[in-house]
């Protein structure tokens, strides 16, 4: 941090962000309905699957969020998605925490300078926030049946749209995350 602190000055802010990609596809996913007792629900499913990845950082302490799609989940997507980051929260040091994925450990991969990766512990996706934003958007396109993959990006960037910085926060805030980033 003190090296990019004297390449930059010490006008830039440091912020702490959880980084994770889902896919997300057409396929429809079951989930409960309400009926009434001795009913059992009626479901249209569509199996043909097709998909897409939505990249996601969320800022736990403020609540903001970035999002992009990609068609890939690669190490190249994931440069031109932090640099894209980088760019909109230019004025920042960025310390983001993700998961060792082989994608994220590239050797290819071209990281901002002003963006420092830090890896959680291995094999322990609940120890990132953005999980918890994941399931969110998922709960949400439960028992939906989509046509096309068009609808389903239509239908995610609405749920993406409507995430308030205080549902970010109240989604990610964990709070032995706070208490160290209120050091």
């Amino acid at each position: 941090i003190n090296d990019i602190k004297e390449k930059w000055g010490n006008k830039l802010t440091i912020s702490y962000w959880c980084q994770d990609e889902t896919r997300l596809g057409y396929r429809t996913e079951s989930g409960q309905k309400i009926t009434r007792a001795g009913v059992k629900p009626k479901q249209i499913f569509q199996w043909y699957y097709n998909y897409y990845y939505v990249y996601g950082l969320v800022d736990p302490l403020k609540g903001r969020s970035f999002f992009y799609e990609f068609s890939h989940f690669n190490s190249n997507c994931l440069g031109a998605f932090l640099e894209q980051f980088s760019q909109t929260y230019s004025q920042e040091i960025h310390i983001i925490q993700l998961d060792n994925a082989s994608v994220h450990t590239a050797h290819k991969l071209i990281v901002p300078d002003k963006v420092i990766l830090f890896f959680q512990p291995p094999y322990c996706p609940e120890l990132n926030p953005i999980e918890r934003v994941w399931q969110y958007i998922k709960q949400r396109l439960k028992n939906l049946f989509f046509t096309s993959i068009d609808d389903v990006k239509y239908k995610v960037a609405n749920i993406l749209n409507s995430l308030s910085e205080d549902v970010i926060h109240s989604l990610t805030g964990w709070q032995y995350i706070l208490d160290a980033l209120s050091l």
